[in-house]
Formats: structure tokens, sequence, C-alpha cells
């Protein structure tokens, strides 16, 4: 069966992550592209992917692509670096017409970027062991004699959920992990998980605290590039005049879907997004 791309300029660009952590490129996307509609699917039933096995992880990505390509998206992000790890291949394949973009942690811009030759990545074990991240050391890491340091805390996504205490053990955590990647000579930190840009500004906060020359980087201001891009190329952006919303001053809402409905959601949506945000659930 052939699947035809929904060539209406006004149509959703869908978003998917195992969670909430996607809601960081979403940002990004709304920032860039203020005009546009945005459905946002979140597999809360089988978060996190990270600890799962690659089949799993494809199987929730293909599924969670068809719930969006039959809301009628004209684009689909995977925001989610677990999912485009396992899942990408598999999901441009069932779906050869419709734009489906990726995450792949900011490693390489990181690279060529680094002059200690030494570069760190913060992410999931999925994302860490996967093959787009590890194309990318193989690919630009090697060939520039530059080090990559992979980390790993399964503590850093609830860490962000509960809303970043500054007192956890967490965070203190990361405090000493800062000071042991500078000791380290790492002059880049690459957030490779979804989660990781709401604690940006923590990260900043310590380096300039403790005078280190250090950057901090991600993704989603690259793929809300990469999208606006891919759609202006098709001449799918979304127009102001054809937007009611627009017309009124006002952003659409964000449509959000859950595969699981959590009593805390709506609580760590809004306080990640900000109050003022305007949220349609379907549960």
């Amino acid at each position: 069966m052939s699947i035809a791309a929904n060539k209406d300029g006004n149509a959703p660009i869908g978003l998917f992550d195992s969670g909430i952590g996607g809601l960081s490129v979403y940002l990004h996307l709304a920032q860039q592209l203020p005009v546009e509609r945005y459905i946002y699917y979140a597999d809360t039933l089988h978060l996190p992917y990270g600890d799962r096995e690659s089949k799993e992880i494809e199987a929730f990505t293909l599924t969670a692509v068809d719930w969006l390509y039959k809301q009628g998206c004209k684009l689909i992000v995977i925001a989610c670096n677990s999912a485009s790890a396992y899942g990408l291949d598999a999901a441009r394949r069932c779906y050869p017409h419709l734009p489906i973009v990726g995450l792949v942690p900011a490693l390489k811009p990181a690279i060529l970027a680094s002059k200690s030759g030494h570069v760190a990545v913060l992410a999931t074990k999925a994302t860490l062991n996967g093959m787009l991240l590890n194309q990318v050391i193989a690919d630009i890491a090697l060939p520039n004699q530059t080090e990559v340091t992979k980390y790993f805390d399964p503590q850093l996504v609830p860490w962000v959920e509960s809303g970043m205490p500054e007192t956890s053990e967490t965070a203190q955590r990361l405090r000493q992990q800062v000071r042991a990647f500078a000791t380290d000579d790492i002059d880049y930190l690459v957030l490779g998980c979804t989660h990781y840009p709401f604690f940006r500004a923590f990260l900043v906060d310590e380096i300039n605290a403790q005078q280190l020359s250090m950057q901090v980087i991600d993704s989603g201001q690259a793929i809300a590039t990469r999208v606006q891009s891919l759609l202006a190329k098709q001449n799918l952006l979304a127009t102001p005049e054809n937007s009611i919303a627009c017309r009124n001053d006002k952003k659409h809402p964000l449509v959000f879907y859950a595969s699981k409905y959590d009593d805390r959601l709506d609580g760590v949506v809004r306080r990640l997004l900000g109050a003022q945000t305007q949220i349609e659930y379907v549960f």
C-alpha cells in the first residue's frame, strides 16, 4: 500500500518522544516556526526507552509515527535520541513519502569546534550504544583525533521531571561531574537526551561559577532549522493569513497525546513549557 504524505501547508507537525523530554525540541520549533500547528505524542506507557532492546524501541517508534501520520501530520520529528537510533530507518522505510526528521546528539559540531580535542556527550545508554552516535565517532571524531567521553546518569531524567531541585543529590553529582570534565580538559558538553536541555542553564551557571572554559550544546536549534528547510523546500510552510490563531495574535495550542495517563503529567508539562502555554490534551 502506498502511503501519501499530507501536502496541506496548514497541516500539523508531529513530534514523538518516549516521554516529555521532546518538549525541549518543541520549544525550539515553536520559536522558529510560530504559525505552525503541533501535535505531540508521548509514549508514557513504555518509557523509558533508554534501557530497552532495540527491536522494542523500533516497534514503539513505528506505532507512534503511525498515530501521528493518521492525525494528518505533514512532517514528523522523532524527538527522542533512543527512538532515532533504533527506529528512524524503519519509519522512513514504512513512510517513504513522509518527511521524518530524527535526532542525533550534536556531537559533530562539538568535535569540529573543540580546541582541546576532548568532548563529552551526556545521554541514555541506548543513545550512547546506538549506531547514529557511534557512526559520528567513527567518521568524525577518530579522523580529527578527538576523544569522546560518554556519560550516563539514570537519575537525570527524574530530576528534570521533579523540577530540578538544586539541593538534590543529582544536582550535586552533576556539579562534581562538571569539575571532573574540566579536569579531563573537556571543552564541549553535548546534551544527547531531549530532557537535558532543560538543565542547560544549570550547567552554564555552574561552568561560569567555576570559571571554566566549556561550552554546552544540544540538537534542538539544528532540528528546528532542518524542519524549516524541509518544509520550505516542499512548499509546506504554514502561512499566517490562513491561520485563525495567528490572525488573533495567538499561537495554536499544543495538542498533547499520552499513551498512558498520569496524574503528574499536566504539572510536569506546564512546569517545563511555562504556565502560559496553551495545551490541548488527548488521552
